[in-house]
């Protein structure tokens, strides 16, 4: 299938404006993270996550406001967000770890979340799930993402070195290093929480990312032999042209899903 042909784009032409951009993104993204960090998620930072569902419409501040006297410090750590379709009222509840607290004391918080919008008359509630991870759990998780990913680069850098040679390898994974810093950025900026969904949905938009460098690369080293006498530039923008059809198409159903 052919969506693009006979295309003749100079993408090279505008490699240094795109390197500038993602420079610009890259460093104002380490910037955010070396001043506010990314926060994580229950599975990473530990604590007790809870989806209480209310029968008739709760603001998240309503929530707040009735959970601030049960906490320490007013409850300026307890976490409190719309979650999910709105029709179903729901919100959720996040009271992070503090300290070693562990077993009992993290089942404790959900009593406490409960007991605070029992006295504080919200309104008829039910608590549609609870989610407990204590900081050893959070802790092992985060050891474990981080080696995923770091082993997944590796990996990848040694089968395209393999497949092809070892410039394309490296190339590879500085491109998807590439993708990788943009996306934690773009985390970063979003104050979106870093959970084991999105440590899958890294993974897998690597996994896509390169996938797509494979098909180009293999296309550059076909038109390396039956094009000597072009220089490299001018190879690379064919070889990109005439993939672009198959590039839009898997990249546009891997956004749609």
């Amino acid at each position: 299938m052919h969506i693009f042909k006979h295309t003749n784009y100079d993408f090279l032409r505008w490699r240094w404006h795109a390197i500038a951009v993602s420079w610009i993104i890259i460093i104002a993204g380490i910037v955010t993270i070396a001043s506010r960090g990314i926060p994580l998620g229950v599975e990473f930072a530990g604590g007790t996550v809870m989806i209480v569902e209310f029968e008739r419409p709760m603001s998240v501040q309503q929530v707040r406001s009735a959970l601030d006297r049960s906490f320490p410090g007013g409850g300026q750590n307890v976490i409190v967000q719309a979650y999910g379709d709105p029709s179903r009222r729901q919100v959720m509840v996040r009271v992070p770890t503090v300290g070693a607290e562990s077993g009992t004391s993290l089942s404790e918080k959900a009593q406490t979340v409960v007991a605070a919008l029992q006295a504080n008359n919200v309104g008829a509630f039910k608590v549609a799930g609870t989610e407990i991870v204590g900081p050893s759990v959070g802790k092992e998780l985060t050891r474990k993402g981080i080696l995923a990913t770091v082993l997944s680069l590796v990996f990848i850098l040694l089968y395209l070195a393999f497949r092809f040679q070892l410039s394309f390898g490296v190339g590879a994974v500085v491109a998807t290093i590439h993708d990788l810093l943009i996306t934690l950025a773009f985390l970063a900026f979003f104050r979106y929480d870093m959970s084991l969904n999105v440590i899958a949905a890294i993974l897998t938009m690597a996994g896509y990312s390169t996938n797509d460098t494979i098909v180009i690369f293999d296309r550059i080293r076909e038109n390396l032999r039956s094009m000597r006498r072009d220089t490299l530039g001018h190879v690379i923008n064919v070889s990109v042209n005439q993939t672009l059809s198959r590039t839009v198409i898997t990249s546009g159903t891997a956004l749609m899903t």
